[in-house]
């Protein structure tokens, strides 16, 4: 399944390209993620290449005094980034505005996204921004390294709400590189609350073990991410609302790895067989 086949709205080519924007009227075409999305140089500002100890993790800021005030809370480069971002929110809003005067009128009304992105929580992978896309383009569920538990209410929710009302067209599945919930997995440390929700990656883990222990630290980290996506994937194509849109009207499911070192999205071949396709649908195709 190539992901430059997939589908984008003409309005998003043109916020793209720079030109003017209107939401109104989408209509799908035959081009969504392009290479221009695939391909996306590094931006140092954004991405850290450097392995958590979590995923999502970052440092913990030093405890202030008792007598420093929140402004007074700075981190090491001596700047508050929420206040900053508050005033650079503003700024964004105008330009924002002045530059697509119809995207926050048009938003205001209801949200039209294409794409349903299931991911990992990790600061450095924020969708829409590596997509080169806008707000209302993407709906979005994120969790500590991208696991989808079957019994979850929370992703079920999401998955259901997306491909039921919103109608989506595609769902995405997206690991990433440097992953500190895939780290976590791979060792054998407590990890309080955490144990419970990685237990599908060690689970992973187990049923793949002699290929991993064959290869380096690294590359096996990187085959658990895969591997924890492919698992992923198989958890939305169970579901009775995913396999309905599928056969009804042409989702599309796909499986993606975020390079953090370079910005780039891999695509998996996530092609299955006709035998897999036919089994899936006996056993979780159900009707109202």
């Amino acid at each position: 399944m190539n992901v430059a086949r997939l589908a984008v709205r003409p309005s998003a080519v043109a916020r793209t390209a720079g030109s003017a924007h209107s939401i109104a009227g989408r209509q799908p075409s035959n081009s969504f993620l392009s290479s221009r999305f695939l391909r996306l140089p590094q931006r140092p500002s954004l991405f850290s290449t450097s392995l958590p100890t979590y995923c999502a993790n970052h440092k913990t800021p030093s405890t202030p005094s008792a007598n420093a005030s929140p402004n007074q809370q700075t981190d090491k480069a001596g700047s508050d980034h929420y206040s900053s971002a508050l005033r650079q929110n503003k700024e964004w809003a105008a330009q924002t505005a002045r530059e697509h005067p119809d995207l926050f009128p048009t938003l205001a009304n209801g949200q039209q996204p294409q794409i349903l992105w299931l991911g990992c929580s990790d600061s450095r992978c924020p969708e829409t921004t590596l997509l080169g896309l806008q707000p209302g383009d993407v709906f979005v569920h994120r969790n500590i390294a991208n696991i989808l538990h079957p019994g979850d209410l929370s992703s079920g929710a999401v998955i259901e709400y997306a491909v039921q009302y919103l109608r989506v067209n595609h769902i995405v599945v997206c690991g990433h590189t440097s992953c500190g919930g895939v780290a976590a997995a791979m060792g054998n440390k407590q990890l309080g609350i955490l144990d419970p929700w990685l237990l599908p990656l060690r689970q992973i883990r187990e049923r793949n073990l002699a290929e991993l222990q064959g290869l380096s630290d690294e590359d096996a980290a990187l085959k658990l991410v895969e591997l924890n996506v492919r698992e992923g994937l198989s958890v939305v194509k169970q579901k009775g609302a995913v396999l309905s849109a599928i056969q009804e009207r042409g989702l599309q499911v796909h499986g993606l790895i975020y390079d953090i070192g370079s910005g780039v999205l891999r695509e998996l071949d996530t092609e299955d067989s006709e035998e897999v396709i036919k089994s899936r649908l006996t056993a979780f195709a159900v009707q109202a």
